[in-house]
């Protein structure tokens, strides 16, 4: 399995990846799908701000991303990343998102972040116990602030000083 910078060449299978979780659960608020070109797009804009998109590949197969940019917009922010992170179901358990985590969170490291959020859906209590395993912790809950399938969703904010 390698880690290395996603292409606008990977576009597709990243959406691949991603929209079947859009349609079909709580791991995102997003019903909408993602087009290879609003994933084209987000890659080169993410790499021209100095932000990372990455992608775990093994035999040429994309198996999963991991992205970071900045957690809000302003100057007082440029240190606070937030990540994106998500894996094909045949990937996971098998220590890829610890890697491309890991990954991940040495650019942001390298780029000045002194600190990154996941923002998870309570839809996903995996990616809770995911990030906890990394070291992030619980610093809120943001009660009822998502819609998806017809009920709200909870967020847990949770928070890795780098």
């Amino acid at each position: 399995m390698k880690i290395r910078r996603a292409t606008k060449e990977d576009a597709a299978r990243i959406a691949a990846i991603w929209n079947p979780a859009i349609r079909e659960s709580e791991f995102t608020f997003n019903s909408r799908e993602k087009s290879d070109a609003d994933v084209a797009g987000m890659i080169v804009e993410r790499e021209a701000a100095g932000h990372c998109f990455l992608v775990a590949e093994e035999g040429g197969a994309v198996l999963g991303f991991a992205t970071c940019s900045q957690f809000r917009p302003g100057v007082g922010y440029a240190h606070t990343m937030e990540h994106t992170v998500m894996l094909a179901p045949e990937a996971r358990g098998r220590g890829i998102g610890r890697s491309i985590m890991a990954a991940v969170e040495d650019h942001a490291r390298a780029g000045g972040a002194h600190t990154m959020f996941a923002c998870v859906s309570s839809g996903n209590p995996g990616a809770v116990e995911f990030h906890a395993a990394l070291g992030y912790a619980k610093v809120a809950l943001l009660h009822e602030v998502g819609w998806k399938f017809g009920k709200w969703l909870d967020l847990h904010l949770m928070q890795k000083r780098l």
